[in-house]
């Protein structure tokens, strides 16, 4: 059977194919450098494609507890939910056929998809693009690295303030026949250490959007709550608390964070 997306899955039924569908794994996505699988779902006739992280999979990283990977995934989406942006796919953690790891609904893009994010010609920025980072090619051409001022990637870049996401690469931005903008590829977040890196820092020391304010003054309210109990099923309290301390400093500045000085605040490779 062939995974076939005829239509936009509801939430609630792609929550239940992921955790109830019989799980076929298709082949490993060799650019990841965690064991990364796509696979087949299938649940009561109704067939999907996913992504398979088995924790069994996880490079050991010296700043990330050893099998935590598959759980920040997880951590992600939840976060995402309770901000109703929408801007990571159903994610949960279960057992799959190499064991208990994330599984994420695969997103699917357009053919003729517009990237927000990329390399421009130094000379030719696009009108309403931020140029956030320089660089050469092989025969010593004026690049910059720039992403479009939209507000899809300024919601992205507060939901990865919050998470403290420090692998935003431009490839880690999918972007859905919904219109919307989704962000994967989220096991290394929730450090208690400022580790943000991304490349979306065009909105460096500007004010946060008023909607972003009253978002983040409900999520600091659902951490107090159900979200932070969810939260704590795949995180320390101490990453759980830090998630909340962030929230309270983003709302206390009102607006977008600046780049760390102790720490790369581009990721390598940025795209």
């Amino acid at each position: 059977m062939t995974a076939e997306p005829t239509h936009v899955l509801a939430e609630a039924d792609a929550l239940a194919l992921l955790e109830r569908g019989h799980i076929e794994i298709e082949g490993r996505l060799a650019a990841a450098s965690n064991t990364t699988l796509r696979a087949e779902i299938t649940l009561d006739g109704l067939t999907r494609r996913c992504v398979y992280k088995p924790v069994r999979g996880e490079r050991p990283l010296w700043d990330f507890p050893d099998g935590t990977l598959a759980g920040r995934e997880v951590s992600a989406y939840l976060v995402s939910r309770a901000t109703g942006w929408d801007v990571v796919p159903p994610t949960i953690l279960r057992d799959g056929p190499l064991g208990p790891g994330a599984l994420q609904l695969w997103i699917d893009e357009p053919d003729q998809v517009g990237a927000l994010i990329g390399f421009v010609p130094a000379y030719d920025v696009p009108s309403g693009w931020f140029p956030v980072a320089a660089a050469r090619d092989d025969d010593g051409d004026a690049y910059a690295l720039a992403h479009a001022d939209d507000p899809r990637l300024a919601r992205l870049a507060v939901f990865d303030a919050v998470i403290n996401n420090a692998d935003r690469k431009g490839g880690h931005v999918l972007y859905p026949a919904t219109g919307g903008v989704h962000g994967v590829d989220h096991g290394v977040s929730f450090h208690v250490e400022n580790k943000l890196r991304t490349v979306l820092w065009g909105w460096t020391g500007r004010p946060l959007p008023a909607d972003a304010c009253e978002t983040l003054t409900r999520l600091r309210e659902q951490l107090a709550g159900p979200l932070g109990a969810e939260l704590e099923e795949h995180l320390t309290i101490s990453e759980v608390q830090h998630v909340g301390l962030r929230v309270k400093r983003l709302l206390r500045a009102a607006r977008f964070p600046q780049p760390p000085t102790d720490w790369p605040a581009i990721p390598w490779p940025p795209i």
